[in-house]
């Protein structure tokens, strides 16, 4: 029978450096050198999630590898939990251009966001593969 380990940091470290270096320079430039209308806005939070999720890779990678679950992760789960912060970091700037975000809404997001995480992995789990 195989063992497989969790993926080491440094092979998401180029993906990681890559999706960081375009969302955080795109947003300076977006900031910098355009108004607020409408495809601007969108722009930001696409850049957003590229920013958020490209930081997020490497903590991601090294909290799976340091916290290992059985079965282990595999790239495809790092990436997706990394995707996740990227849309919930963009959910709260969303919300906080609207006036809406408050603390409540802050933990209530998470929650969801970790409950379905927690949810595809019981599923990936249950899979039987022969």
């Amino acid at each position: 029978m195989e063992t497989r380990s969790t993926p080491s940091i440094s092979s998401f470290l180029p993906t990681a450096f890559i999706l960081a270096i375009l969302g955080w320079g795109g947003l300076f430039l977006l900031i910098q050198n355009t108004i607020p209308t409408v495809g601007p806005r969108w722009l930001f939070f696409f850049l957003c999630v590229l920013a958020f999720t490209g930081t997020a890779l490497p903590v991601v990678a090294f909290l799976n590898r340091r916290f290992p679950t059985v079965p282990p992760a595999t790239p495809g789960m790092v990436i997706r939990e990394a995707i996740w912060v990227g849309l919930y970091g963009t959910t709260l700037a969303w919300l906080q251009l609207g006036r809406v975000l408050n603390l409540g809404l802050v933990f209530l997001l998470a929650v969801g966001f970790i409950a379905i995480e927690i949810l595809v992995r019981l599923r990936e789990r249950s899979q039987w593969k022969p």
